[in-house]
């Protein structure tokens, strides 16, 4: 395996002046205890990544490079060779044996309150930010956010699982306020395939508190969308990414996963109507604060569930006027951001989505409000905006009652034998999808292997055609040429033709990864193929020997 395809030049000098500039010290593995984090409810959460039987970097020093004229020991070479040994067996030996993994870090509805996930949330316009610090840790080579109302997940291949997960738990910290030990109370940890099947899940909607729910389908895809031409969104967290909404379309197109409750938009307007009196629900005065995505969609769902009248605050008017036009039928009402409050004092269903940092309504904003009417009891605030746009304060209300998206679990209490059915039906599918991503991250192994030995081929037979073409004359009709060309090309296919078929691992054999690996060293034994490992050798000599000027 070639190491370059594992360890960029840049990483591996950070880790090199690391090494070099104190020999003895060591990263100290950060590792959570089972009683600091919440884990879903996944098996073996703690699987370790696939290791590799693969040579270490070989780090000798010719012995007259240290002997000097006189016949003496250099001591500033002989110092450059300790710190090679040392490389040897630490940082180089580990980080060619050991295969990268794939980790999700991450807190969702399942595992943190709300108060901690909207301070972890992480916008979408910051989402090239975040992918670019967090490549920049010493032990993260890839990576992914994929940040919503119900969770903040962080997916990243790691060249050390402890290191990885270590430093970036850590960037959560610095990035949100929060100190580690409390983060860790709330933390998720998957590796590699476990990994791979929680997104997959969580793209079908598996995950998330309504069944089948089609906006996180959408929110991965913008992942995609947002990180194509970032350095760090790489080959294996694009393919990943990629993969899942794969799933997530096969999921809802061969399964009835996506019918009734479907997203957190419809969830919370199910919420209301739950809390209504039932007589009160063609009468109750609706009113929703935003017409971004959420908002819209809450409005489509009201429009579903039979309300053919309602207020509409927001910012400008033009979302608004498009959404009437969309409604065709349906009252719906403009007011500016200015006119809420007095909106709000006359509504009996208030329903919140906005991407404000601050909340909206707090107690003083809201205790004056006139009482609704005997029939419908009590008024009704749905936030379902992360960060909350409705203090919780607003509770201590009489007459007033607050639900956020954490309250949604209510809703989705219903069709429980249903929804079970269906996600047995969605599992299946996902342990195949699973399987076959697998196949393919397993097959990236070899792809540097199959390039050099084609090219390896491609150079002899080249070579020898001029060789043969030459003896020929220079009067060769181009029909023959052709057909030495030809003859030759067919040859070196034919015999490359097995070797070929034993470096593929895609799923389709029963050949296992470990025999393929195997194979692909005794190839690049063979053949000579190992030329990533004496350039690595030579950079980390270079290193060494500048750290000891």
């Amino acid at each position: 395996m070639a190491v370059s395809s594992t360890l960029s030049g840049a990483k591996w000098e950070r880790l090199l002046v690391n090494s070099c500039s104190s020999p003895s010290a060591s990263l100290r593995d950060y590792s959570l205890s089972q009683h600091q984090m919440k884990a879903f409810s996944k098996p073996n959460p703690g699987r370790k990544s696939m290791a590799h039987r693969i040579g270490g970097v070989r780090c000798e020093v010719a012995q007259s490079d240290v002997i000097t004229e006189g016949g003496k020991i250099d001591p500033s070479k002989a110092s450059a060779i300790s710190a090679l040994e040392q490389l040897k067996t630490s940082a180089a030996d580990r980080y060619t044996k050991e295969r990268s993994s794939i980790v999700v870090i991450g807190l969702s509805i399942h595992t943190a309150p709300v108060e901690m996930r909207e301070k972890l949330a992480i916008p979408e316009a910051e989402w090239p930010r975040a992918i670019g610090e967090l490549c920049g840790l010493n032990h993260i080579e890839e990576a992914a956010v994929l940040s919503t109302c119900n969770r903040m997940e962080i997916y990243v291949v790691a060249l050390s699982q402890h290191r990885g997960v270590k430093e970036v738990t850590e960037w959560m910290s610095k990035t949100s306020g929060i100190p580690v030990p409390e983060i860790c109370e709330h933390l998720f940890l998957l590796y590699n395939k476990d990994a791979t099947q929680h997104l997959f899940e969580v793209s079908a909607g598996l995950d998330s508190l309504v069944l089948g729910e089609g906006q996180i389908l959408a929110q991965v895809k913008q992942v995609v969308k947002v990180g194509q031409g970032i350095v760090g969104f790489g080959r294996n967290v694009s393919g990943l990414f990629k993969h899942a909404i794969t799933v997530g379309k096969r999921v809802r197109t061969e399964t009835n996963i996506a019918a009734g409750a479907v997203s957190v938009s419809s969830a919370a307007v199910e919420l209301a109507l739950m809390k209504l009196p039932e007589s009160s629900h063609a009468t109750a005065r609706m009113l929703v604060i935003g017409a971004g995505k959420m908002g819209k969609l809450v409005i489509k769902h009201l429009v579903a569930k039979g309300c053919t009248k309602m207020i509409v605050v927001n910012r400008s008017e033009e979302k608004v006027a498009a959404i009437r036009e969309e409604m065709k039928g349906v009252e719906i009402f403009y007011r500016p951001l200015t006119d809420m409050l007095s909106c709000s004092a006359e509504a009996d269903v208030i329903f919140t989505s906005t991407a404000s940092e601050t909340p909206l309504f707090l107690k003083e904003h809201v205790k004056d409000f006139p009482t609704v009417s005997a029939e419908v009891g009590v008024r009704l605030f749905v936030d379902i905006s992360v960060p909350r746009n409705v203090g919780s304060c607003i509770s201590e209300i009489e007459g007033a009652r607050l639900y956020n998206v954490d309250d949604l679990k209510e809703v989705v209490a219903a069709n429980k034998e249903d929804r079970l059915r269906k996600a047995m039906e969605a599992q299946a599918i996902i342990a195949e999808e699973s399987k076959q991503f697998e196949a393919w991250r397993d097959s990236l192994e070899t792809v540097p292997t199959i390039k050099k030995l084609r090219a390896y081929a491609e150079r002899i037979r080249a070579s020898e055609l001029e060789k043969c073409l030459s003896k020929m004359g220079e009067d060769i009709p181009k029909k023959t040429r052709k057909a030495v060309d030809d003859l030759s090309r067919g040859i070196v296919n034919k015999l490359l033709h097995g070797p070929m078929q034993h470096l593929r691992c895609d799923g389709s054999d029963s050949r296992t990864l470990s025999e393929t690996l195997e194979n692909m060293h005794a190839l690049n034994r063979m053949f000579g193929l190992e030329t990533d490992i004496y350039l690595l050798e030579q950079k980390i000599r270079a290193k060494v020997e500048q750290s000891q000027k």
